[in-house]
């Protein structure tokens, strides 16, 4: 059963679940206006909240599946933009949630996109979430800190591991940034808007996905030391045979993990994938 329209008194935002609820329409329209929604478009929006956000998106798009883990949230939306047609809300976690399957259940068909604005505590697990899922969709927009937003659209350099995650799956490019007065609560951080283009495939050829990102996240182990030591620390080998690991990959072990590309992040797996045994015997 739903709430009558209007008289929907707002609560104040919960501190547990990082509510911040957008409040600036400029922000709210270029975001819309990047997502470049028609009527044929299904929409999975993350964190709608009060939503701002969520009225314009069901104006342009044809279905709009709003997933909000607040259940009195969830419950009131409807009456609060006036129980549209094209909303289905969904009380659920991002970070745990189908999205293809609610985003299929709602328009029959496989295509979608993601928008969100995302609670920083749990922004890492829901953008992985979105860009592992099958099929992931054509495209994603998130709101999220700053810091977050630049480390996903790094270049090398100052990449980090979520600038290798993120990067591996989709190409991202900063859409704009957001002072803290767009949201109420404002936050005590700067948020910014990334745009996300899932690949077809993975941006590099890597023998497999997890063995890929076991040589990364070794390789982020002590991301301020030389490459050879961090890569060493993380695989649980002597720095010696680190260094002959990034010899044979061709990468110098004097560089730090940040300046790798993804290429070159490949060619590392590569080479460990080919001397893992060898390399063991190395272990101290």
């Amino acid at each position: 059963m739903n709430p009558p329209a209007g008289g929907v008194r707002p609560r104040p935002p919960r501190k547990a679940l990082g509510q911040h609820f957008l409040c600036d329409p400029r922000v709210a329209a270029r975001i819309a206006a990047a997502a470049g929604l028609t009527p044929d478009d299904t929409v999975v929006e993350i964190g709608p909240g009060r939503g701002f956000l969520t009225r314009r998106l069901a104006r342009l798009a044809g279905r709009v599946v709003a997933v909000e883990l607040d259940p009195q949230l969830c419950y009131e939306l409807p009456a609060r933009l006036g129980f549209p047609g094209n909303l289905q809300c969904v009380t659920a976690d991002a970070r745990e949630a189908d999205l293809p399957g609610l985003a299929s259940a709602v328009s029959g068909a496989a295509g979608y996109q993601v928008i969100g604005n995302l609670p920083y505590y749990a922004a890492n697990p829901i953008i992985r979430r979105t860009l592992e899922s099958a099929p992931p969709p054509s495209q994603a927009l998130f709101m999220v800190q700053r810091e977050v937003a630049d480390s996903m659209t790094a270049r090398p350099g100052a990449m980090t591991l979520l600038s290798v995650a993120t990067q591996y799956y989709a190409e991202a490019r900063l859409v704009c940034a957001v002072p803290p007065s767009a949201f109420r609560p404002p936050p005590k951080v700067r948020s910014a808007v990334v745009w996300l283009t899932p690949r077809e495939r993975p941006a590099v050829d890597s023998p497999d996905r997890d063995a890929f990102f076991a040589v990364v996240r070794a390789g982020f182990a002590a991301p301020r030391k030389q490459l050879r030591n961090s890569l060493s620390r993380g695989l649980g080998i002597a720095p010696d045979a680190g260094g002959d690991l990034l010899e044979r990959a061709g990468i110098d072990g004097c560089r730090r993990p940040a300046t790798l590309s993804l290429p070159e992040w490949a060619a590392v797996c590569h080479s460990w994938q080919e001397i893992e045994p060898e390399m063991r015997r190395y272990a101290g």
